[in-house]
């Protein structure tokens, strides 16, 4: 007896029809993914074959010229600075520690050295455990990082009610803002650098951009709220959604008075 005998009773014309449609949706489904990453690919592809034309971070702003190269592990080497408290240098943004270091100084401060990597959030809430060890001051000096964590540790910095302060020779740039957005008085040399940009959000940062919208809008609410609760002026997010994640936007000495990221609560008491 022939094989054909075991199989089911088969239906050539209809059942032909019928793969023939299921294939047709298959390819056209596959065809119209294909064709939605390739738009996000060819958008992407002269930032992929020249990331950014910008200067170099080294490379001194003036008011219209403040968008900056930003590849957090190809920065270039600056001096690094004397810290008179410590005795100790600070790292170039090039050497910076790939998380998070803590470092007691003299006087209250504490300071944060380096990028802002997932967990250090936690780490920090240890570091703020010990009442009797508890900072009045922290010290900013980062690359950025865990947009989550830095948003996190600036919620903890406001709690605990400190002040955030930067020195000449300091950077705080990418996500460390909004840690410098905690402090209850916030204040930062003409000669530091503080920059914003745009964020990737979630957990696939290679997502096609139709994908990752969802993401993005999140993200960019909870970094909006975050800065009007620590009574920063959100207007400073016009320059951070301008401005591509592999450059960076450096806030000018007058920027930074305007949107109250430098903020004195003694003084502005006395002006109001």
């Amino acid at each position: 007896m022939s094989d054909r005998a075991d199989r089911p009773y088969l239906r050539p014309g209809r059942d032909w029809t019928t793969r023939r449609a299921i294939l047709a949706i298959l390819a056209l489904q596959i065809a119209m993914a294909v064709v939605l990453a390739g738009r996000d690919l060819v958008a992407a592809l002269p930032d992929l074959i020249s990331p950014a034309r910008q200067p170099t971070l080294d490379t001194p702003v003036a008011p219209g010229d403040q968008t900056r190269r930003f590849r957090p592990g190809d920065l270039p080497a600056r001096p690094a600075v004397q810290d008179p408290a410590r005795q100790t240098r600070l790292p170039d943004p090039g050497r910076m520690p790939s998380r998070l270091r803590f470092t007691a100084g003299a006087d209250g401060i504490l300071l944060l050295t380096g990028a802002i990597a997932p967990g250090d959030a936690a780490r920090f809430e240890e570091a703020l455990s010990d009442p009797d060890d508890s900072p009045s001051i922290i010290r900013l000096h980062s690359t950025g990082g865990s947009v989550a964590d830095a948003l996190a540790i600036g919620r903890a910095v406001r709690g605990a009610e400190i002040a955030t302060v930067m020195e000449a020779g300091d950077i705080c740039l990418s996500a460390c803002p909004y840690i410098l957005a905690g402090g209850v008085s916030r204040t930062v040399d003409d000669a530091a650098m503080v920059g914003v940009h745009q964020h990737y959000f979630g957990e696939n940062t290679a997502l096609p951009a139709f994908l990752a919208v969802e993401d993005i809008q999140r993200g960019q609410a909870e970094v909006m709220a975050h800065l009007d609760a620590m009574d920063v002026d959100v207007r400073v997010m016009r320059h951070a959604m301008a401005t591509p994640p592999d450059e960076i936007y450096i806030l000018l000495p007058e920027e930074l008075l305007d949107y109250r990221m430098v903020f004195d609560p003694a003084a502005d008491g006395a002006g109001g």
